[in-house]
């Protein structure tokens, strides 16, 4: 019988994933700032058109708005860790499924121990 088992990928820190992470964190917040930015603008637009009601337009977009502020937060916050970290550190990166072989008379604690597969540089440098 096989089935489904959630397995924890990591990658190993090296320079060049180290500067990638720091690159994808990067362009996100200026995403994200963009996007205040652009809510912002928006919503000064639409204030000026008096169609809507201005107290529960102004709620809804200062809303959006600071769940996108506590987003560049959060994003601050792991470039920070990132530059703390040192090379060699393991970080989890993603769980991904996959399917377990099960047959009469296995352990089962054995089988279904937690698989870890370990990424360095892209490559996949060991499953535990």
């Amino acid at each position: 019988m096989q089935i489904i088992q959630t397995v924890v990928v990591k990658q190993i820190l090296t320079e060049k994933s180290k500067q990638q992470l720091f690159e994808k964190y990067n362009s996100k917040k200026l995403q994200l700032q963009k996007e205040c930015d652009q809510l912002q603008f928006e919503l000064k637009r639409l204030e000026k058109t008096k169609n809507f009601s201005q107290v529960s337009l102004k709620n809804q977009f200062e809303k959006e708005i600071q769940f996108r502020k506590e987003k560049i937060k959060l994003l601050e916050f792991q470039i920070e860790q990132l530059h703390i970290l040192p090379l060699g550190s393991e970080l989890k990166e993603r769980e991904v499924q996959a399917l377990v072989e099960i047959n009469v008379g296995d352990t089962w604690d054995v089988s279904l121990g937690q698989p870890t597969i370990i990424i360095k540089d892209g490559i996949v440098e060991e499953i535990r």
